[in-house]
């Protein structure tokens, strides 16, 4: 046989593990034996054919491998790779080694760990044994004085000893005593055996072990004081135990029992000798178990669910705990009179910009340090007519109101709004005339306008201050700055900053990467990272708080705007945020809200009484609706926008928002528009790719909006074209018939004179009797002399026939009329 270097060998059997050897006749000086074993086939060098150098030591690793070198690999290659190869075999025997450490570590863990748990074990079964012979020797001794004492008692006495004999047929004293004591020795055995068993062997005694049920401390004491009072003289009746029992609105009578600490049994006979048949799962109502607890001796205490909200009441702060705190002022005014742009020259930053057309229409809240040091904390508030509730809810959380108005456009409506919101929160009002660089500027005319609305400025020699401004040049900013901290120095605000914070909720989102955020403005007490609080119907723990720099802080103080994360879900923009001490509290709080207010919806919606169900099917009838699915970027926008399309409609038709929410388009969404067939309508939001495919394979529409002119604007096309088209009739002629004639294959017709305007054989026509509708149709012909004629002009006869009517007669008059659809919109 040859190998593949083309040598010679000589086959050598060998033993059973030593598989073939084969001597190998190399070409070269050095010899080999080759070794094939059922496996594989080595060829180990001889120890006297070694060589020296680097080619000498390559080739024999080749041939101890028992592997050809590849063509075109040198020696330091093939060297390189044996070494790569040893290497690695020497790694896996280091991670043999280490994984074979890591398990004996575990191992070893293990049996420490099984003989810690069985020396606990044993300490455990030492101390019950200590105190079971404990009690033993307790009950013991009492048992032995109990004795003591009855021996003591029956012992006669030498003075009653006569009287004491007995006649002679009856038993002797000495001989009745020994008896007794006979017997109570048996029964003293009886007792006394514990280590032998009674009665009759039953399975679980025979497989539940020799030490069986064990009595439990409170058994074994129980027991003792029995037998004390007995050795005393007889156990003396208990003394009831009054408890107040807390009683909710509804209970079961088995939870009633457990408040009261008595038995079910004895609860379920109470009520039915009042004539309740309930068992002790059935719920019973506060008055009847009032009277069941009066009943028992017992003290009511009765409760609702509201007072799950006891924990978060407001508590009165004690003066000296009260420190200054910076002011909170809102800008309100009218759309386009450049609040922001004000904000944004006292703040030297730039939101405008990143608003959608150039329009506020997002509540934003920051804080800004003038040049004394003096701290202020801005509400920026939308002017758009449908941002109310956001300029309602900025008047509500503030103490000073910045009513900015154009020195070129005066007072308009949604100033006075503002007007009405800062009278109606009752906090002070400073006046700042804006643009008061413009040449058209008439401060004048603002000053005398806000005298209707009983606003007078210093100027006109009232109480409310008014400062010229212009947000472009910073003309006037440091004497508005100057106001403000004048009137807060007035107000003298203070707050407690060292007790569990409570806040309003100025604007909330659903981020993508961040979750809920809630911009929570903090009123009194201080928020701190950790703290556990609920707000509206949501609950949450505070994992963070970024200010209005975008920098993360680990407290906030009062009148400090934060961002708050770490919230269960989106709040209502307007909610009040309270920290309470568990997140079992917040919780419950959390749950009861939101039952609350489900029951408001849902009797809302209902109809209670069978007329108001008829009539709300009959308007359901009579109304067109429109449905639309509203999701916004914050909770703020969409509140705005679902109030808007509300407006929208009138007796015919009307907008109707299926729901709205917070954050962007899911597929949850389009379903739910699919399923409704109505357009989803995305404000500063998008949808995500996978609704977009589901809206495209459904055929759902997705409109996005960034400006809510845009949306409210478009919504009202829509709904106007749910509206029935008005139909406008136009008299455009009469005729008076003069004669009537039969006509074979055509019937009555009537000969005619045009009296007044135009007919038309394409227009409506009626028939008047004594001036009565009797017939109203169409004509089937309308003839000039012979030839059939579209129309026939004032003054001239005609042939005129009915379409499927033949009811004329001389003298009757007809009147033309033509038909036209309008079509309406809504206002």
């Amino acid at each position: 046989m040859s190998d593949n270097d083309g040598k010679k060998t000589l086959g050598l059997r060998g033993g059973p593990r030593s598989g073939n050897v084969k001597q190998s006749f190399s070409h070269g000086r050095t010899k080999n034996v080759v070794v094939e074993t059922k496996r594989k086939r080595v060829v180990v060098p001889k120890p006297n054919a070694v060589k020296s150098g680097t080619e000498g030591s390559a080739k024999a690793a080749v041939a101890a491998s028992g592997s050809k070198r590849p063509a075109g690999i040198s020696d330091a290659e093939m060297e390189r790779r044996l070494k790569a190869l040893q290497a690695a075999k020497a790694r896996e025997s280091e991670e043999a080694a280490a994984r074979e450490a890591a398990e004996k570590a575990r191992a070893e863990e293990r049996e420490r760990m099984r003989a810690e748990k069985e020396a606990k074990e044993r300490e455990q079964r030492e101390a019950e044994e200590r105190a079971r012979k404990k009690a033993e020797d307790e009950e013991r001794k009492a048992r032995e004085a109990a004795e003591a004492a009855k021996a003591a008692a029956a012992a006669p006495s030498p003075s009653a000893a006569p009287a004491a004999r007995q006649p002679s047929g009856g038993p002797k004293p000495s001989q009745a005593a020994p008896r007794k004591n006979e017997r109570e020795e048996r029964g003293r055995r009886k007792v006394d055996d514990g280590g032998r068993r009674s009665g009759k062997l039953t399975l679980n005694q025979a497989l539940g072990g020799e030490s069986g049920r064990q009595k439990s401390m409170a058994a074994m004491k129980r027991k003792q004081e029995r037998a004390r009072q007995k050795a005393m003289g007889g156990s003396q009746p208990r003394e009831k135990v009054v408890r107040d029992v807390q009683l909710p609105e509804a209970i079961t009578v088995a939870e009633l029992a457990n408040r009261m600490t008595e038995k079910v049994a004895d609860v379920v006979k109470a009520l039915m000798n009042n004539g309740i048949m309930a068992t002790q799962n059935q719920t019973i109502d506060q008055d009847t178990a009032e009277l069941i607890i009066e009943e028992f001796g017992h003290k009511v205490t009765r409760v609702s669910d509201a007072d799950v909200e006891d924990v978060i009441k407001e508590i009165e702060d004690d003066e000296a705990d009260l420190k200054p705190r910076p002011p909170v002022i809102t800008i309100m005014g009218h759309v386009d009179h450049g609040k922001t742009s004000l904000l944004d020259a006292i703040r030297d930053a730039n939101v405008t910009s990143g608003e959608a057309g150039g329009i506020t229409q997002h509540i934003g809240a920051y804080q800004v340090k003038s040049k004394d040091g003096t701290i202020l904390s801005f509400l920026d508030t939308p002017g758009h007519a449908a941002f109310t509730s956001m300029r309602s809810r900025g008047a509500q959380v503030t103490d000073i109101v910045v009513l900015v108005v154009a020195a070129d456009d005066a007072v308009m409506p949604q100033t006075i709004e503002a007007i009405n919101h800062a009278k109606a929160a009752q906090v002070p009002m400073i006046v700042a005339i804006n643009k008061i660089d413009k040449p058209s500027a008439n401060p004048t005319k603002v000053r005398t306008d806000l005298l209707q609305h009983e606003v007078i400025v210093e100027e006109m020699s009232g109480d409310v201050q008014d400062v010229e401004v212009s947000a472009i040049s910073g003309q006037g900013l440091p004497e508005l700055l100057e106001a403000i901290a004048l009137q807060a120095e007035i107000l003298e605000l203070k707050a407690n900053p060292d007790r569990a914070a409570q806040g309003a909720v100025i604007e909330a989102q659903l981020d993508v990467g961040r979750g809920p955020v809630a911009t929570v403005l903090v009123q009194n007490g201080t928020l701190r990272q950790g703290d556990i609080f609920v707000v509206g119907e949501q609950y949450g723990k505070v994992r963070a708080l970024i200010n209005d720099k975008g920098e993360r802080v680990k407290e906030a103080g009062p009148s400090v705007p934060v961002e708050v994360l770490g919230l269960n879900g989106t709040p209502e923009a307007g909610d009040v945020l309270n920290v309470t001490e568990t997140e079992a509290q917040a919780r419950e709080i959390a749950e009861y809200r939101a039952n609350v207010a489900k029951e408001k919806r849902a009797a809302a919606g209902a109809a209670t009484t069978l007329e108001q169900l008829m009539q709300k099917a009959k308007e359901d009838e009579d109304v067109s609706e429109l449905p639309v699915l509203v999701k916004a970027d914050v909770q703020g926008s969409a509140e705005a926008i679902v109030q808007a399309l509300e407006k929208v409609g009138n007796d015919e038709v009307r907008v109707r928002v299926l729901h709205s929410g917070v954050g962007a388009i899911t597929e949850t969404d389009v379903g739910l528009a699919e399923a409704s067939g109505c357009p989803v309508i995305g404000f500063n939001v998008r949808a995500n790719a996978s609704a977009r495919n589901t809206a495209n394979q459904k055929g759902v529409e997705i409109r996005y909006y960034s400006v809510i002119y845009d949306l409210v604007d478009d919504v009202k096309a829509a709904a106007s074209g749910l509206l029935s088209a008005e139909i406008k009739e136009t008299f455009i002629g009469y005729a008076e018939i003069k004669d009537v004639f039969k006509v074979s294959n055509v019937g009555k017709v009537a000969g005619c004179l045009v009296t007044e305007g135009v007919a038309r054989r394409s227009a409506g026509v009626r028939l008047l009797r004594d001036n009565v509708v009797i017939h109203e149709g169409t004509l089937k012909t309308l003839k000039r002399f012979k030839d059939e004629v579209p129309e026939v002009q004032s003054g001239q006869e005609c042939g005129m026939a009915f379409e499927n009517y033949e009811d004329i007669r001389q003298g009757d008059v007809i009147e033309i009329f033509t038909r036209e659809e309008v079509e309406r919109n809504l206002d």
